[in-house]
């Protein structure tokens, strides 16, 4: 039940997120002010750059360190460094 209620907190952030990029087209299309714009592309960086945190801790918890995980492999490990590593690009 738990993983439901996560899976819809996550979906409805996608969802806010969406609909931040349409204001951000919107206002592209109707020649706004470009300060106004990237103020909306800041929030919506800030949105994504936290939906990642959140899915990278949903996935190291629930498949690294959960108690279904396997052992923490050198093999886990690599896979932990390079989703970080993604992450941070």
């Amino acid at each position: 039940m738990e993983l439901d209620r996560e899976r819809v907190k996550l979906v409805n952030r996608a969802k806010r997120i969406h609909g931040q990029m349409e204001r951000v087209e919107r206002s592209l299309a109707e020649e706004h002010d470009c300060s106004n714009i990237l103020m909306l592309l800041a929030a919506v960086r800030g949105g994504i750059d936290g939906l990642m945190a959140e899915v990278m801790e949903d996935h190291i918890r629930l498949h690294l360190t959960g108690p279904n995980a396997k052992a923490l492999t050198p093999e886990l490990g690599e896979e932990l460094i390079d989703l970080v590593r993604a992450y941070m690009k």
